[in-house]
């Protein structure tokens, strides 16, 4: 035997191919390959030390610096939290879910556990364990059990760059953890400075505020909660045991989907604990026995975008990250990172009653039926949201009436808010003083229009050219043959409203629309899509404001926009009612009261100045004009009528051709609202109403403004406005009453 050994180590030496030569001789090469790791590691870290100019650059240096400064200082990404007005969480966002824990909310169970199976000598190196690396050196290299050596700090260190530095970048989190010299020499640099920022207390913390738990869960805080549904402070030996176990591989040891795994481990790491004098060694056989004790079902977390919130809720989370993102430049990436709490202008109990409103009308599962509620108030200095509902939840399951389209505030009513765009046409023709609110105009069943570039139906061509007219009639014959502008506003004739397109000119009524609210639906093309100069189709290449405005293809512009035939937002609409009952001042529809980020520090959000849209005279003026559609007589009546309405308030119905689509637009001085029903995902069809929860869609329907939209908002404005003083609309102003 002794021969035999003498044998191999000649051979060893010389060179062989006995298959123990090879064996050997490849463990010392590991053996002699770690030894060099750790030479260079203790070389490399002494370099700037010693002054070994050349080997190390100042600027990897200054990069080293820089990282174990930006451990110290800067936490990682944190869950952003939405509240409605009155500091109630809804929602929250985030791209990692985390809850930040101090030193002292964190039991000292979890503490020792991830300490005893981690790193037991934490309290005792400066960084680098130097005899845990040597030991699992001369461990791994004799084919004994595989070690690690990684301290508590080092882990800290890595998971930092993958969980926080380099998140989302696939390449960064690779050498993050590559297999390399020099990525080690890195790590223990920063890990050796950075126990001279931070005390050991500071890094165990941050470790387990940073570190994943498997399934998008990170920090010891969160894993807590959706683990156990209790808090870092409150997490047991059992419980601490398995957290800690989770961090060798969160994905192998998952305790829903590997639960024998994660029960080895957790038993490993209870066994590491009596190692280290933490626990009982009775205790923990006592402990081993227990079953794992997570919530059922999986991790107890929310969603991590606005599919968080109530399904009654999901629309105004979803505005409210568009505003802020879209319209107002905020970084996504630091709206789900920052840790913000966003105070909304939410109404939790307005946006209940509209929610009921607008599923009592529609019942959610009617296929392909949106019935949508915008509430905003009016003021002069902001107009603040305070609803926005669909019968639809919000959602990512169609066939359990869910849609996580922008119902009531994007641009998605296809078909129009009908006859409702009439108030462009009568501001525009008081703003140029062809018409007083309370002079007569003239109301033919059938009119002619020879100004207007438009195709209808069987309207012959213009006189000597191959132009075809605009034809318009009224949607029953008979009755009068002239009215107030008051009167027609509640009785909504067709012709009366494109005579005084005629007279008032198409160039101020569409900018009217555009100034008094729909700044988003105007710059859309008819299409309802952002316009594409390069398509051959002047509905798609053109902006709305274009297409129906005065241009080379329509010198006269086209008539038929006060009939309301193009794509439109429901928020948009409800906020022109807002913009007549501030005094003609358009404000920004606003869902934000304030935003503080992580550490309670407001951050600024600057909302777009208010304007002066029209005269105040004017838009007063307007608002009398506006009141009598929910009296005898007005298209609005009925609904109003059904709950018992007797407030002073401004409205206006709209149905579009062939009931494709219907509105309701109404304001009282405190609040405004739109309602609107339409068909979100095919834009032609009409709609048939045969009562309460009972709208379906078809060829040629029945619906109307008044009916199901008009319905929807009285039915929630009353008992919204229940309690509210009954205050009275402004006066006229007699430089828009008697014009002519």
């Amino acid at each position: 035997m002794a021969s035999r050994s003498r044998e191999l180590v000649t051979a060893i030496t010389r060179g062989c191919a006995y298959p123990e030569c090879v064996s050997i001789r490849s463990g010392l090469f590991k053996l002699l390959g770690l030894c060099l790791l750790a030479g260079v590691l203790v070389a490399g870290i002494m370099f700037p030390v010693v002054g070994a100019a050349g080997v190390i650059s100042n600027q990897a240096s200054e990069t080293v610096d820089s990282m174990s400064s930006d451990l110290a200082d800067e936490p990682p990404p944190l869950v952003t939290t939405l509240t409605d007005r009155e500091g109630k969480p809804f929602a929250t966002l985030y791209k990692q879910y985390r809850i930040p824990t101090t030193s002292d909310q964190i039991s000292e169970a979890m503490k020792w556990a991830i300490i005893s199976v981690e790193d037991r000598r934490f309290y005792d190196h400066h960084g680098v364990d130097w005899k845990g690396t040597l030991r699992a050196a001369i461990s791994n290299s004799s084919g004994g059990e595989t070690q690690g050596a990684s301290t508590l700090t080092q882990q800290y260190v890595k998971n930092y760059l993958i969980n926080v530095t380099y998140r989302g970048d696939e390449l960064g989190q690779q050498k993050a953890q590559e297999v390399s010299i020099a990525r080690k020499l890195k790590e223990a640099r920063i890990a050796i400075q950075l126990e001279t920022k931070m005390t050991k207390d500071e890094i165990l913390t941050g470790y387990l505020n940073v570190v994943e738990f498997s399934r998008q869960i990170y920090g010891v805080g969160a894993a807590a909660k959706a683990y156990f549904g209790t808090t870092a402070a409150e997490l047991n030996v059992p419980q601490s045991a398995l957290l800690a176990a989770m961090v060798n591989n969160p994905a192998v040891l998952d305790p829903w989907n590997n639960p024998e795994k994660a029960k080895e481990r957790r038993n490993f790491v209870l066994d590491k604990m009596v190692e280290n004098r933490k626990l009982a060694e009775e205790d923990a056989e006592r402990f081993k026995k227990e079953p794992l004790g997570v919530v059922p079902g999986g991790p107890d977390k929310p969603a991590s975008t606005c599919i968080s919130a109530d399904p009654a809720f999901g629309f105004f989370c979803q505005y409210v990250e568009d505003h802020l993102v879209e319209d107002l430049g905020m970084d996504k990436d630091d709206l789900y990172t920052g840790g913000y709490v966003i105070r909304t202008t939410m109404d939790r109990e307005a946006t209940l009653q509209a929610k009921a409103a607008a599923e009592a009308e529609v019942r959610k599962e009617e296929p392909n039926v949106a019935n949508t509620l915008s509430l905003v108030k009016p003021g002069k200095d902001r107009h603040e949201v305070v609803a926005l509902v669909a019968n639809k939840d919000y959602g990512t399951d169609p066939d359990a009436g869910q849609t996580s389209f922008g119902l009531p505030y994007e641009v998605m009513n296809m078909t129009g808010a009908g006859s409702s765009f009439k108030i462009f046409t009568a501001a525009a023709a008081l703003e140029q003083k062809k018409v007083g609110i309370f002079d007569t105009v003239p109301v033919p069943n059938f009119h002619i229009s020879d100004v207007f570039n438009w195709g209808g139906e069987h309207c012959p061509n213009r006189p000597g050219t191959n132009i075809r007219t605009y034809c318009v009639k009224n949607a029953s014959d008979g009755g009068d043959t002239s009215m107030s502008l008051q009167d027609a506003l509640a009785k909504s004739p067709n012709t009366t409203f494109v005579i005084l397109e005629e007279m008032a000119g198409m160039g101020p009524v569409v900018e009217m629309a555009e100034k008094l609210g729909l700044r988003k639906t105007m710059a859309t093309s008819p299409a309802g899509k952002a316009p594409d100069p390069d398509h051959e189709k002047p509905e798609f290449s053109m902006s709305q404001k274009e297409f129906y405005g005065p241009n080379e293809l329509a010198p006269q512009g086209r008539g038929v926009f006060t009939l309301g035939a193009s794509p439109v937002s429901g928020l948009e609409m409800a906020n022109v009612a807002a913009t007549i009952m501030s005094g003609g001042v358009w404000c920004s529809p606003t869902p934000v009261l304030e935003v503080n980020d992580r550490a309670g520090k407001p951050f600024p959000v600057k909302e777009p100045a208010c304007e002066q849209a029209v005269p105040e005279e004017l838009a007063n003026t307007l608002a009398v004009g506006m009141s009598k559609d929910t009296l005898p007589g007005g298209t609005a009546a009925r609904a109003a009528s059904s709950v018992g309405w007797d407030r002073p308030m401004i409205g206006k119905t709209g149905t579009t051709q062939f009931q494709g689509s219907a509105a309701f637009v109404g304001a009282t001085p405190q609040l405004a609202g739109a309602a609107m029903v339409f068909r979100p995902d095919i834009p032609y069809g009409g709609l048939t109403y045969s009562g309460p929860g009972n709208v379906r869609a078809t060829v040629n329907g029945n619906m109307f403004g008044g009916v199901t939209p008009a319905q929807t908002w009285f039915r929630a404005m009353k008992p919204i406005m229940e309690g509210e003083p009954v205050q009275p609309l402004p006066q006229p102003d007699p430089a828009y009453t008697n014009i002519r």
